[in-house]
């Protein structure tokens, strides 16, 4: 688990993942991501967070962002096409 968040968090690549730090290869946490993602482990440990907030009343999502794009997409992905300018004088 804690390579798997490591690598979501600093966004390195998997295969750089020091073994000896986590304990797992990247190779392997990344298994253990496409797994447990399978099987729906993710869905329940965030259903979990979102209720036990919830509970305490710490969950306020009238300011709540959903932005996944700061992770690669596999195989590249699509290219993207540039931004146009929207300033004044463009």
């Amino acid at each position: 688990m804690e390579g798997i968040l490591f690598v979501v968090r600093t966004g390195i690549p998997w295969n750089d993942l020091p073994t000896t730090a986590f304990g797992a290869s990247g190779a392997t946490c990344w298994r253990r991501l496409k797994e447990w993602h399978a099987a729906g482990v993710w869905q329940r440990l965030h259903e979990s967070l979102l209720a036990e907030l919830r509970a305490a009343g710490l969950l306020d999502l009238a300011h709540a962002v959903v932005d996944s794009s700061h992770l690669r997409a596999l195989k590249g992905g699509i290219t993207p096409v540039p931004a146009r300018s929207t300033g004044a004088g463009s």
